[in-house]
């Protein structure tokens, strides 16, 4: 890995930043539980999924992180969800299987495998139609 990137602006030195997105898809079906509506009735979705990786440094092939690398861990993660379930899989057999849950999830798979000393995964959106989605990070 190269050094941590700096460049100047008005004569301040700024840290570089690279923010690296993928997108992948899964289709699956779950119930919410205890929820006061139509989705407490088992449905499904074809989700999308944004992962987003911040990288401080690029490496000895001048990337961030590769794009390969991200794409192949969230679709290695997706498919163990595709066509399934979810709430027979783990975590969602306990925890309710809310967009908002799912998206916790994405991240911090991801995270345990994709992060680096310089690179790490930012956020993760979930898209549960063409127009709701939610957004998970951590501090």
């Amino acid at each position: 890995m190269t050094d941590r990137s700096v460049s100047t602006y008005n004569g301040r030195l700024m840290s570089t930043i690279y923010n690296l997105k993928i997108l992948a898809d899964f289709a699956s079906a779950h119930t919410l539980r205890d929820y006061p509506g139509d989705c407490s009735r088992m449905h499904g979705h074809n989700w999308k999924v944004e992962v987003e990786v911040r990288a401080t440094a690029l490496d000895q092939h001048e990337m961030g992180m590769d794009f390969k690398t991200i794409k192949n861990a969230t679709r290695a993660l997706a498919k163990t969800l595709d066509h399934r379930y979810l709430n027979d899989i783990p975590p969602f057999d306990v925890k309710n299987p809310t967009a908002e849950n799912i998206a916790q999830y994405f991240y911090q798979q991801l995270s345990a495998t994709l992060n680096t000393d310089t690179a790490k995964v930012d956020g993760v959106t979930l898209w549960e139609t063409d127009r709701a989605c939610v957004r998970y990070s951590e501090d």
